[in-house]
C-alpha cells in the first residue's frame, strides 16, 4: 500500500509540473486543463480498481483476485500471494482436522463431545454403536433425549464426575458401558465410553467358578470330615470301619478328579498352540474311545463305532482323545441300560466331523448354551451318582478349540442327544471318502 501511495503522489507532481510547464509555454488556462484532466483520469483509474476490490471481498474466498497493471498490480500481486498462503494453511489446517477426526473415530473407546448444555457436538464410531446414536441426525440434540437410563441422567446432572459410571443399555445384547466425563474447553465436555460386558461377565464367570468349586470340594470333604470324627469317636467293628474308609476313600477320589480336571483347564487355557503337522491316528485314536466306552458301559447299551479310513488330523493326540472320550463316556452315562449310542468318524464338507448319538434321557432346549460352563450340571444328583466332575464338557470345549474345532450340540429332553464336533480343512489329512464299521 506504501508503494501506492508514493506512486500515485509521484503521479501527481507530474501532472503538476506538466500542467506548470503547460501554463508557460501556452496559457495558465491549458496548465490547468492538462492538470485537471490528469487529476481525472488517475481518480478514474483508482476508483476502478477500489471497485475491483470491494467486488472480490464481498465474492466467495474461492473466487480469482482481480488482475490489473500500473500501481495497482503491487497491490493485487500482496494480496494474490497471502491469499494462496492462506489458502495452503487452510488445506493443512483441514487434513489434520480430518486426520485428527479420523483418529477420533478410530478409538476403539466411545468419545462425544458435549456443549454447554449436554448437547451433542461430535461423536466417534464407538459412541454411535454405544449409545445407539447418529453423527448426522442426532447433532444438537441433548444426550439425555436420545440415553434414558435414570442412573445415566442422574449422572450427567450430579456434576460430580470424579469415579466412572457402569450402566447396562437398553439394547438387546445388554452391552454394559463404563462411562465418564471430561471437562472440556468452553464449558464442554468429553463424554468418553468403553464396553466392559467382557470384563462384567469374566468378573461374573469369576465368583461363580470360586462358588462352585467352593460347593463341590465343600460337600466330600464333609463327608471325609463326618466319617473322620466317627471313626476316632466311636468304637466301630472291622467291617464297619471298612464300609466307612471305602466311603471316605471314594469321596477322596471325587475331590482329586475335580482337581485334576480343574488342572487340566489351566493348562489348556495357559499352553501354546498345538502343532499343526503332528499326524493323529484317528482309527487308534477311535479304538481306544470304543473300549473306554464298552468298559463304563459294560454290556448295558448296544454301542456302534464308525470310522471313515484315511481321515486323519493333526494336532495333539491327548488332547483330542480326552475330549473325543468325554463325548463317548457321557452319552454311556446317561443313557439308561438298553439305550443305544453310536459313534461315527468322517469327511464331512471341507473337513471331518466326530457325532456322537444316543437314545438317552436327553436335555431340555433351556440347557443347551451353559452345558460347556464349568461345574455346570442339568441334574446335580445324577451327575454325581455317575461320577462326573462337572467340569468335563468345558474341558472338551477348550481341547477342540485350540484345534479350531466346533462343537454343535443338539437335543431333546426324552429322546436322546448329538453331540457333533466339526473340524476345518487346514486339521484333516488325507480326507478318502469311504466308511467302514468297527462293531
Amino acid at each position: 500500500m506504501n508503494g501506492l501511495v508514493l506512486r500515485t503522489m509521484a503521479m501527481l507532481l507530474a501532472a503538476a509540473l506538466g500542467a506548470i510547464a503547460t501554463g508557460l509555454l501556452l496559457a495558465d488556462h491549458w496548465g490547468w486543463a492538462l492538470f485537471c484532466t490528469t487529476l481525472i483520469a488517475l481518480l478514474a483509474y483508482h476508483l476502478r480498481h477500489l471497485a475491483l476490490l470491494n467486488r472480490w471481498v464481498s465474492g466467495a474466498s474461492t473466487d480469482p483476485i482481480p488482475e490489473s497493471s500500473g500501481v495497482w498490480d503491487e497491490v493485487f500481486a500482496g494480496l494474490y500471494r497471502r491469499h494462496r498462503l492462506e489458502v495452503r494453511q487452510r488445506r493443512r489446517f483441514a487434513r489434520l482436522l480430518a486426520r485428527s477426526q479420523q483418529a477420533g473415530r478410530a478409538l476403539p473407546y466411545g468419545v462425544t463431545i458435549l456443549g454447554p448444555d449436554m448437547q451433542i457436538v461430535w461423536c466417534n464410531d464407538s459412541a454411535e454403536a454405544h449409545f445407539s446414536i447418529s453423527r448426522e441426525s442426532d447433532i444438537g440434540q441433548p444426550i439425555t433425549n436420545l440415553v434414558r437410563q435414570p442412573e445415566f441422567a442422574g449422572y450427567i446432572k450430579s456434576a460430580n464426575y470424579a469415579e466412572p459410571l457402569e450402566i447396562a443399555t437398553a439394547r438387546p445384547d445388554e452391552l454394559i458401558l463404563s462411562i465418564q466425563m471430561v471437562p472440556y474447553v468452553d464449558s464442554h465436555h468429553l463424554l468418553l465410553s468403553r464396553d466392559v460386558t467382557q470384563a462384567y461377565k469374566l468378573g461374573i464367570m469369576r465368583r461363580d467358578f470360586v462358588a462352585n468349586v467352593s460347593h463341590e470340594l465343600r460337600t466330600p470333604l464333609t463327608v471325609l470330615i463326618g466319617f473322620l470324627e466317627t471313626v476316632r469317636d466311636l468304637k466301630l467293628d472291622a467291617s464297619r470301619s471298612r464300609d466307612y474308609l471305602n466311603l471316605m476313600a471314594e469321596q477322596g477320589h471325587r475331590m482329586q478328579s475335580i482337581i485334576e480336571d480343574l488342572l487340566t483347564l489351566s493348562t489348556l487355557e495357559s499352553a501354546l498352540q498345538p502343532p499343526g503337522d503332528e499326524r493323529i491316528d484317528m482309527a487308534a485314536l477311535l479304538a481306544q474311545v470304543r473300549n473306554e466306552a464298552e468298559s463304563l458301559s459294560a454290556g448295558r447299551h448296544s454301542l456302534s463305532v464308525e470310522v471313515e479310513p484315511g481321515v486323519d488330523l493333526t494336532g495333539n493326540t491327548g488332547e483330542i482323545t480326552s475330549a473325543f472320550s468325554n463325548l463317548a463316556n457321557n452319552a454311556v452315562r446317561y443313557t439308561p441300560p438298553g439305550g443305544s449310542i453310536r459313534i461315527q468318524w468322517r469327511a464331512a464338507g471341507d473337513g471331518a466331523e466326530y457325532c456322537v448319538t444316543d437314545s438317552g434321557i436327553g436335555i431340555a432346549a433351556e440347557h443347551l448354551p451353559r452345558l460347556t460352563e464349568r461345574f455346570y450340571r442339568v441334574d446335580r444328583s445324577r451327575s454325581r451318582e455317575t461320577g462326573g466332575t462337572g467340569l468335563g464338557l468345558a474341558i472338551a470345549k477348550h481341547a477342540l478349540a485350540r484345534h479350531q474345532a466346533t462343537l454343535a450340540i443338539e437335543s431333546e429332553a426324552g429322546k436322546g442327544s448329538c453331540f457333533t464336533v466339526r473340524f476345518p480343512r487346514s486339521r484333516v489329512l488325507a480326507v478318502q471318502p469311504r466308511s467302514v464299521a468297527l462293531n
